[in-house]
């Protein structure tokens, strides 16, 4: 049976318009007039100053916005400019991150501070940007569109996850071709006018994280982008985007110590480099050591059991390694390493102790304050 010119010719036209190639084409238009009406209100949106959109970029990398939001306030009224953070003390800028984690961050910011601040203010260009301590292609991309209205693509997992599904998209997004291939497609879709490239990154990213979003079916009817939505249409919006599967994470067993002194509690210096580089910590030796095996660790480090209190376990999860914590609290007669430092309850407070200890903060917190009050 042949089919009639008009069918097939209607039936051709409207494949041809929705195609892999110029969906994207369509999203600008649709994208930036729900971003006008729908946003969420963010306080990095609310300026074109460069230094207030930079911390808003790290910080948010590998978090999420409710936790950030304090943290930025916080840290702003602290340092409210690229020099008052270029010159801020080491400590108080990391007590200032405590419980943000990727402590690496913090350093890198304040390098990066001291690099803008040299240079009389922050460079314009995706390019100069991209020299700056910390900043990535991502970051650089997002600085440079939101700060200066400069065309460049800034590709997060919300984007990759927009446009993977907005154009039936199935490689692999944890291989660096395809995040590059997709930052070239976004990029030549961008915006014209310099008020409408300040906020395309945001609204891409936007709708990925309200509407297109991970962990659960996308909202399709809120979508602005729903009627040229390939994987909609197609019915695969929620296999994708896809990921290969991710390595396991490795197990690491720690006996962790408070070791009470005088209402005062030993904390010591993590190292210069690697996890947690220049943190403080509670003393802590690897492996899960019983009774026995944690009284000779503490023999060891030239201390004294005089009373034990209690035994806590914890458990902290990073990116590729996972602790395993066994806590003991105990009362200690001498001093401990010489590098070590007892602190009160005021002076834990402006020490920088990562979450990954938070359980043992806490406990240590709780200690202090009823030795005070005895």
């Amino acid at each position: 049976m042949q089919i009639p010119r008009r069918v097939w010719y209607n039936h051709t036209m409207k494949q041809q318009e929705l195609t892999t190639e110029n969906v994207l084409s369509r999203l600008p238009g649709p994208l930036l007039e729900w971003f006008r009406g729908n946003a969420r209100d963010l306080p990095w949106r609310r300026t074109e100053d460069p230094y207030p959109i930079w911390v808003s970029e790290i910080m948010l990398q590998q978090t999420r916005v409710a936790a950030v939001l304090g943290y930025y306030a916080r840290f702003l009224t602290a340092f409210p400019s690229v020099e008052a953070l270029a010159n801020a003390p080491e400590d108080r800028l990391m007590k200032l991150w405590e419980g943000l984690g990727y402590y690496s961050r913090a350093r890198n910011l304040q390098k990066a501070a001291k690099a803008v601040a040299e240079m009389g203010g922050f460079p314009d260009t995706y390019e100069g940007l991209l020299k700056l301590p910390g900043v990535g292609d991502y970051t650089a991309s997002a600085i440079a569109s939101a700060a200066f209205a400069r065309r460049e693509a800034a590709v997060d997992g919300n984007v990759l996850r927009v446009v993977t599904r907005l154009t039936d998209c199935h490689d692999d997004i944890l291989d660096p071709k395809t995040k590059k291939s997709i930052r070239e497609r976004v990029q030549t879709v961008m915006p014209e006018e310099a008020a409408d490239i300040r906020i395309f990154n945001q609204a891409t990213m936007e709708l990925g994280a309200t509407v297109c979003v991970p962990n659960g079916p996308p909202k399709c009817g809120e979508c602005p982008a729903r009627d040229f939505c390939l994987s909609r249409i197609r019915g695969t919006a929620e296999s994708l985007p896809v990921k290969r599967a991710k390595k396991a994470r490795k197990i690491g067993e720690k006996t962790v110590f408070l070791l009470l002194r005088e209402d005062k509690v030993a904390l010591c210096r993590r190292p210069d480099s690697g996890l947690l580089a220049g943190l403080w910590e509670f003393p802590n030796v690897e492996g899960a050591l019983d009774e026995s095996g944690a009284a000779e660790a503490v023999k060891a480090m030239g201390l004294t059991a005089v009373e034990w209190k209690s035994k806590l376990t914890a458990k902290h999860i990073f990116t590729h390694v996972e602790w395993h914590m066994t806590g003991y609290t105990l009362a200690v007669a001498g001093d401990g390493p010489a590098e070590w430092e007892w602190v009160d309850g005021s002076g834990l407070e402006t020490h920088a102790v990562p979450s990954a200890f938070a359980r043992y903060y806490a406990e240590a917190e709780k200690l202090l304050k009823s030795g005070d009050e005895a």
